[in-house]
């Protein structure tokens, strides 16, 4: 509730929204160019393809089993969590039915590469709406915060376990992977900053809105 009425709703719950939107659209780019896709989307795409299931459906059921660690952890979801956990992967869906894989390695490779500019500009949209992170980013900073492990050694620990096992179960691991590893967290450092929505009282929020 303090997320909804923290100031500027209508536009922090707009770029939410566009952030997730997007955030699924870059994920299903990563997917379909076949070079890899990032730790966690290995395991959803090993997943949906021995259940039966779509992309999307696997992310939104290992998001709520995410979530569902949250509950000893004691950390409360806001309103953006909960839409993470649904509308990425809705979002996958929508965008895998217009996507196709290309046939040069250099189309494949652009689409690669577009797939995780769109991610890492995405989870800046979404981050500098502030209504709460997304199921993952919260259990890393819920261990963080319950252990004091560094969210370095979180999130390594954490991404190197699901790669693992989505390898296993037969994941695409690829160039992909790694160059999402690798550039993701520069790209949100560039665009970050101007992504950030201000927080105010509900008197301003009536104002600026």
């Amino acid at each position: 509730m303090e997320q909804i009425r923290a100031g500027r709703f209508p536009r922090r719950f707009a770029q939410l929204m566009v952030g997730l939107s997007l955030f699924g659209l870059g994920l299903a780019l990563i997917i379909v160019s076949g070079l890899g896709a990032p730790p966690w989307s290995v395991l959803e795409v090993a997943v949906a393809h021995r259940a039966g299931l779509s992309v999307g459906s696997a992310n939104i059921i290992i998001s709520f089993l995410v979530l569902a660690a949250w509950v000893p952890l004691r950390i409360v979801p806001g309103l953006g969590t909960v839409l993470n956990a649904i509308w990425i992967g809705v979002s996958i869906d929508a965008s895998m039915r217009f996507l196709a894989a290309p046939d040069p390695w250099w189309a494949k490779a652009l689409m690669m590469a577009v797939g995780i500019v769109v991610v890492g500009f995405a989870s800046s949209l979404y981050i500098g709406a502030q209504f709460g992170p997304g199921p993952r980013d919260g259990l890393m900073t819920g261990l963080h915060s319950r252990f004091g492990w560094s969210i370095a050694r979180v999130r390594i620990g954490l991404e190197v376990a699901v790669l693992a096992a989505g390898w296993l179960l037969g994941g695409p691991v690829g160039i992909g992977t790694v160059a999402y590893a690798a550039f993701l967290g520069p790209i949100i450092g560039a665009t970050l900053a101007p992504c950030i929505v201000p927080l105010g009282d509900l008197e301003d929020s009536e104002v600026t809105d």
